[in-house]
């Protein structure tokens, strides 16, 4: 054992692996103020990301990790071929037609990275391939190709490229007729870009060197230097993020700016890239809308008048504001409306009720609505590719914890479906009549009823002997739907019970539910999943001694919150890149996304926001107590939630925790907030997260 800069460093041989001690991380005490109130952070100095010391610690924990999870490495590599397996190798999407073209994404057998292409006007067609992805990520260890467009003369593609996992992007352009990638190339981008309709012309964002934010608009013109390049717009107010898109009539290009709680768009007609983008309706605080265009109007889906589960609304093109809009669909309050899609004779309106979603369908005659049918008691049902105006055929999704995911054409006027691809799960061994799907009601300490979605084996028995994967989210209204995985299959199969909790701060249940769960109620989020656990150790679905929890960015912040508050009802718990270090982040404007999140988690400048925050915060909160096994993951290059927020928890659990559970940080030094970027990689990550439960269940095989 050597001593290096202050910390412990641990030399040891595979052998030795029951032996070796923990990495303890180097203290360095940093008071930190605010509003009289004085923090000792010991671990603060791990944010510096070049610090030579700090990429050594990470290295340190990643090779404690190794060896002591050294004994499931056969198990990890045999539940990565057995998921592997399953995945139709040679995979490719449902084709969809857009301005003369089919376009598919496909993978080849053994391929990590798809391969984007096109047919024109037929699918019997001779296929060009835009872009072999596998080619593009060689000698890189992380990449990603985003922001795919194509001019509408079809001759150009603007494509954006990550090979860090930081989401900063480039973005270049290709001639598809010829295949000649042009000299255009735009640094430090978000990726995404659009065409104006005289094929010449792009529009693009940036974001903020150090924040990451996406704050200005530029425009570009084939074929001229980017530092040319003219500044459309820039976003000041550094609460709000930019985006730029194209209306589905792709008559107008639309800028939208938001926070958590306002929206504002711009837009300009595509015809006239070189006019002026005008603002739709300026912002109000607390004002939500977002716009559709189609024939000579706009239509907005918003929260005007109070309407907190959101209404549909219309305006002319040419009067905008919101003086001019008219209801069209009214508010409901066990209603939320999340979204619609039009077609040339129908409104589609995607609807959510006691928990579920649901599609209807709205002819413009006003003549015998009606919504499709669903029969599972938990599934999640969805509108996916639908670029035409003009055709009575919605394409939809619907799949179920224990239903493959399936992507179906379904007629509007006759009412006849076709399942135009269901996804296969090889190897010969899944059937869905294996497995019982079911939806309970758990009750919160407040009288709340509390969904929970699960699934497991048909022959399992209520005896609390079960052990029980409980995940969450709990955040920014982002609803957690009840999906198909094929990979989960692997935990099912060896006895676990796969449950979603949905909780307060997501929008499973309405918009109200994401309210009573965030800012100064966001301990709801917390009591909430505690209380999910609670019931399911009551009703016998599990024990405590085969409870774990799992939940990955603002869900890891719920994992940190309730080892803190419940260690007791859980035997392990995995975090992935978690949240975790609220006070210190939300008080340091140069992270990525913090401004943007004060109002979702409360400005701690404000002293009755930092107070709450300190009161649930998992890094300041960690104390002299008993904690379940832990595995904590992370990536170096997380722009989301910086490694350092986890590697600091870690270090200083290290120090407090009173037992002999283990306690595991493995980061990811090539990637960043999504993990590993093949698809293949990221089953790697999985079979250590499921070797991590299996093994403390002592399932072997």
């Amino acid at each position: 054992m050597l001593f290096l800069h202050g910390y412990i460093i641990n030399i040891y041989a595979p052998t030795m692996s029951k032996d070796i001690v923990a990495p303890i991380a180097k203290v360095i005490p940093k008071k930190l103020k605010k509003h009289n109130d004085i923090r000792i952070d010991n671990y603060f100095w791990l944010n510096e990301r070049e610090n030579p010391e700090v990429i050594d610690y990470l290295n340190q924990e990643n090779a404690y990790y190794k060896s002591k999870t050294a004994h499931t490495k056969d198990f990890q590599q045999q539940l990565f071929e057995e998921m592997k397996s399953r995945i139709k190798e040679d995979d490719e999407s449902v084709p969809y037609f857009y301005n003369g073209y089919y376009y598919i994404t496909r993978f080849e057998k053994g391929q990590d990275y798809p391969i984007y292409s096109r047919k024109k006007e037929s699918l019997s067609a001779n296929e060009e391939i835009l872009f072999n992805c596998n080619d593009l990520a060689k000698g890189h260890a992380y990449f990603k190709l985003g922001g795919l467009s194509i001019s509408p003369d079809n001759k150009y593609a603007s494509f954006g490229v990550d090979i860090v996992g930081r989401r900063i992007y480039t973005i270049q352009i290709k001639n598809l007729e010829t295949g000649e990638i042009l000299s255009d190339k735009i640094e430090n981008v978000t990726g995404g870009s659009v065409w104006a309709n005289d094929n010449k012309t792009i529009f693009y964002t940036t974001q903020d060197k150090i924040t990451l934010r996406s704050d200005k608009v530029f425009k570009h013109k084939l074929e001229t230097n980017a530092s040319d390049d003219v500044l459309v717009y820039h976003e000041e107010d550094d609460t709000f993020n930019l985006y730029i898109s194209k209306e589905k009539s792709r008559k107008y290009i639309v800028i939208g700016c938001g926070s958590t709680l306002t929206s504002e768009y711009r837009i300009l007609n595509s015809d006239n890239p070189d006019g002026e983008f005008v603002v739709f309706q300026p912002r109000v605080r607390g004002l939500e809308y977002s716009i559709s265009h189609f024939g000579d109007s706009f239509y907005v889906l918003t929260n005007k008048d109070k309407a907190t589960n959101f209404k549909l609304m219309k305006t002319p093109e040419n009067a905008t504001e919101k003086k001019n809009w008219k209801d069209l669909l009214p508010h409901r309050k066990e209603v939320l409306l999340e979204d619609i899609e039009i077609f040339k004779d129908f409104l589609v309106v995607e609807e959510r009720s006691n928990g579920l979603n649901h599609i209807r369908i709205m002819p413009w005659s006003g003549e015998g609505e009606y919504y499709l049918p669903f029969d599972s008691e938990t599934y999640n049902a969805y509108t996916t590719t639908n670029v035409d105006f003009d055709t009575d055929i919605l394409r939809y999704s619907y799949q179920s914890l224990a239903t493959p995911s399936s992507v179906i054409d379904f007629n509007m006027k006759t009412k006849e479906k076709e399942i135009k691809k269901e996804q296969e799960v090889l190897g010969g061994k899944f059937d869905k009549n294996n497995y019982i799907e079911e939806r309970v009601w758990a009750t919160a300490a407040d009288g709340t009823k509390i969904p929970i979605s699960m699934v497991y084996r048909k022959e399992l028995k209520k005896d609390g002997k079960n052990p029980l994967l409980l995940y969450a989210y709990g955040s920014y209204g982002h609803t957690m739907e009840p999906y198909f995985s094929s990979t989960r299959l692997s935990i099912l199969d060896r006895g676990f019970i796969f449950a979603i909790a949905h909780i307060r701060g997501g929008e499973d249940l309405g918009r109200q539910w994401y309210e009573d769960g965030k800012l100064l109620k966001k301990k709801n989020t917390f009591t909430d999943f505690i209380d999910c656990s609670k019931f399911l150790i009551q009703e016998k679905y599990t024990s405590p001694a085969h409870l774990y929890a799992e939940g990955g960015s603002a869900g890891g912040l719920l994992m940190g919150a309730i080892v803190n508050m419940a260690p007791e009802l859980y035997n392990g718990v995995i975090a992935q890149v978690p949240f975790v270090d609220v006070v210190t982040t939300m008080l340091d404007d140069t992270i990525p996304l913090t401004t943007g999140e004060y109002d979702e988690w409360g400005n701690p400048n404000n002293k009755k926001y930092y107070e709450y925050m300190l009161s649930y915060s998992p890094y300041d909160n960690v104390k002299a107590q008993q904690y379940p096994n832990m595995y904590v993951s992370t990536g170096l290059h997380d722009s989301q939630v910086q490694y350092w927020e986890p590697a600091k928890w870690v270090a200083k659990l290290r120090t407090l925790k009173k037992d002999n559970t283990v306690l595991y940080l493995n980061t990811n030094m090539d990637a960043g907030h999504g993990g590993a970027s093949g698809r293949f990689e990221a089953i790697k990550e999985l079979a250590e997260e499921y070797s991590f439960l299996l093994d403390l269940e002592k399932i072997k095989n």
